[in-house]
């Protein structure tokens, strides 16, 4: 005698879905993409590829109310450091082609005064070159560097405007705290400019180690 199927099958009840990380993150995908590829959204990054020290550094940034947007400080308040660091490696890990994004609509005195200050810095200032941290093609250093690349200029501007007003913190010495400070609203508005229409390499971020950092920061010792 044939065996009858269970009755959930017979119902049309779907399996249990597989309990993996890619499982787990699926929530994330709405505002971050798929495997963290990013969306149209000005303000919702790319995750793929970015250090997971860096990225753990956010989510518990953002489960601390260090970096403050709701939904996030929401959706992490009770998560635990192994579990964070857990989804940090598998964005970490992901690669999936970067979306194309318009290039900005800046003259091209902005995008020469970007250029100067992400490959030269502001002497006068004490401001390091951003490529002095974020290594010479901008994808970032491990452990806690992220890449700079692929990212809206509105992006860029609002976060170094969150560390200006103290919105968004990091570890102690804050480093980029003290660069966002220090820089003009043009300034800002120059660099992401030409951030932003700068192409995404698929490079992964550069290993750990390196030119020493020309501040010290929290978030990469060494």
């Amino acid at each position: 005698m044939a065996c009858a199927a269970p009755a959930f099958a017979q119902q049309g009840v779907p399996e249990r879905i597989p309990d993996t990380m890619e499982a787990r993150v699926a929530a994330c995908i709405g505002c971050h993409g798929d495997k963290g590829r990013g969306v149209e959204n000005v303000y919702f990054p790319r995750l793929a590829g970015k250090p997971a020290g860096y990225l753990y550094n956010q989510l518990v940034a953002f489960r601390e109310g260090r970096r403050k947007y709701v939904p996030m400080n929401y959706l992490l308040e009770y998560l635990p450091n192994a579990y964070l660091m857990r989804m940090a490696e598998y964005f970490a890990a992901q690669n999936p082609a970067p979306l194309a994004h318009a290039r900005p609509n800046a003259g091209a005195r902005q995008l020469r005064d970007g250029q100067r200050i992400v490959t030269g810095g502001l002497p006068g200032k004490k401001i390091p070159a951003c490529i002095a941290c974020h290594g010479a093609e901008l994808t970032g250093r491990e452990p806690g560097i992220p890449g700079l690349l692929g990212l809206r200029a509105d992006y860029v501007s609002a976060q170094l405007g969150a560390w200006r007003y103290g919105v968004r913190t990091a570890l102690a010495p804050d480093c980029m705290q003290f660069v966002a400070s220090s820089l003009s609203e043009p300034e800002v508005a120059a660099v992401a400019a030409y951030l932003a229409s700068l192409p995404t390499p698929g490079a992964r971020p550069a290993p750990r180690g390196g030119p020493r950092l020309p501040l010290a920061c929290g978030s990469q010792p060494q």
